[in-house]
């Protein structure tokens, strides 16, 4: 097994470096010994104080661009802490996972719904093909920017509560995670 040795760097001292993530408009501060070396890295950040309570966290991938460091996001995420608190007893969830082509990049989404009561397998069925359906109808002709901000800003969450009601009600509907897979190759 090979023993990881990391190098102390001679007359360099570490400092903090500023790194914007446009998507939430925040600024983070970052301990490191260059903007080089924090290019590539990864940042987590709660999102539960800002949302007010909903546990939330956006991980987001470092680029270093003309000398500014931005946080671009590759992952949204609910805490399942968070999941087990809104599950209650006498009531079912809904849960499926898929990866969708939206316009710049393929992403995995998992939706995650609880109802108010015990239902059949085949009621669960058709919610989770209504769910399917439209969130792919909806990411399909958005980029990923403006999918990881209406999934912050609970606005795809709302279309889907409103749409699977129709079948059954609903007492949660979230995106429990949604993350980025890959770059589409486009032919341009």
């Amino acid at each position: 097994m090979a023993k990881v040795i990391k190098k102390k760097r001679k007359g360099l001292r570490k400092k903090f470096f500023e790194v914007k993530i446009p998507l939430i408009a925040t600024k983070v501060n970052l301990y490191n010994y260059s903007p080089e070396d924090l290019n590539g890295s990864f940042v987590k950040i709660d999102l539960t104080k800002k949302l007010r309570g909903k546990g939330l966290e956006l991980k987001s991938k470092i680029n270093l661009i003309k000398g500014e460091l931005l946080g671009e996001p590759i992952q949204i995420r609910l805490f399942p802490t968070y999941i087990r608190k809104m599950l209650r007893k006498g009531s079912d969830y809904v849960e499926d996972s898929f990866e969708i082509d939206c316009k710049d990049y393929k992403i995995r989404v998992k939706p995650f719904m609880i109802t108010r009561k015990r239902i059949h397998r085949s009621t669960k069925k058709a919610i989770r093909e209504l769910a399917r359906k439209h969130l792919e109808s909806k990411m399909k002709i958005r980029d990923v920017e403006e999918i990881f901000s209406e999934i912050i800003s609970n606005k795809i969450q709302k279309e889907l509560s409103f749409k699977v009601k129709k079948i059954y009600p609903l007492s949660f509907c979230e995106i429990r995670m949604i993350n980025i897979i890959e770059k589409l190759k486009t032919s341009k």
